[in-house]
């Protein structure tokens, strides 16, 4: 939304007679390596007894009230422009399964701890319209949240959506998270799908992100600014498509 993160507090849920000290210490290491790349300073936490390990920070930060970037603004002619690949949460559920070695989800991995810091930077410069992050929802479901808040129908285009790598493959011999087929069910609610669009494309789009990119709404005359900003900074700049009047999402 364009705040500039401050301070964190960590809060954990672990098994710590299960699992012992090491690993969280591995987690809380992992997450001070993030917040420190963030410029955030993490002032304390909380820990509470879990069977399931459960981590998160909770963040404060900053932001001028005119300078918010919600997900209610886009406007009909603008760009829709993503910032990272999808795909990881068919990947991780690969990998659980042993489908794939650590070392081909490396690169998933990489987007994952991958901030969206610059991206957001690039987005202010460009006076986007509007913007969401990529998460558990899937492309389309957070996609649905931007058009629904912003009254408006967005076209997207499948075959320039970027994809990691082993993606389709992974579809092809039926490894995908319930997640992501609960998320492709409910999508199909406010979503038309070109006959072209395979279904392996539709679960791709509704794919469940951890830490994924973010959704930029920018008007056409300053797509290329951004996306060369977001390039410059290591992120994607896939121009996915585009925002109409109406409503719904329209896939071709």
């Amino acid at each position: 939304m364009g705040a500039a993160p401050i301070s964190a507090l960590n809060i954990a849920a672990y098994p710590m007679e299960k699992l012992g000290p090491e690993i969280l210490t591995r987690i809380l290491a992992g997450g001070a390596e993030i917040a420190r790349e963030a410029g955030v300073a993490i002032v304390g936490g909380h820990t509470v007894e879990d069977d399931e390990p459960k981590y998160g920070m909770a963040v404060t930060g900053v932001v001028h009230p005119q300078r918010i970037v919600t997900n209610a603004g886009a406007r009909p002619g603008d760009v829709l422009v993503l910032t990272k690949p999808l795909g990881t949460g068919i990947l991780a559920s690969a990998l659980k399964k042993g489908a794939i070695t650590e070392g081909e989800m490396a690169t998933a991995v990489t987007w994952m701890t991958t901030l969206n810091a610059a991206a957001s930077r690039a987005m202010l410069a460009a006076d986007a319209h509007a913007a969401t992050d990529v998460t558990g929802f899937g492309l389309l479901g957070h996609a649905g949240e931007l058009m629904r808040a912003s009254g408006v129908r967005l076209r997207i285009r499948a075959k320039v959506v970027p994809v990691l790598a082993l993606v389709r493959d992974m579809l092809a011999v039926g490894i995908a998270p319930g997640g992501t087929r609960k998320n492709a069910r409910e999508h199909e609610q406010f979503t038309e799908y070109a006959a072209a669009v395979s279904a392996e494309t539709r679960l791709i789009l509704s794919d469940a992100q951890t830490s994924g990119g973010l959704l930029i709404a920018v008007a056409p005359e300053h797509a290329a600014s951004l996306c060369a900003e977001l390039l410059a900074s290591g992120s994607l700049a896939a121009q996915i498509g585009s925002v109409e009047a109406g409503t719904g999402i329209n896939v071709e």
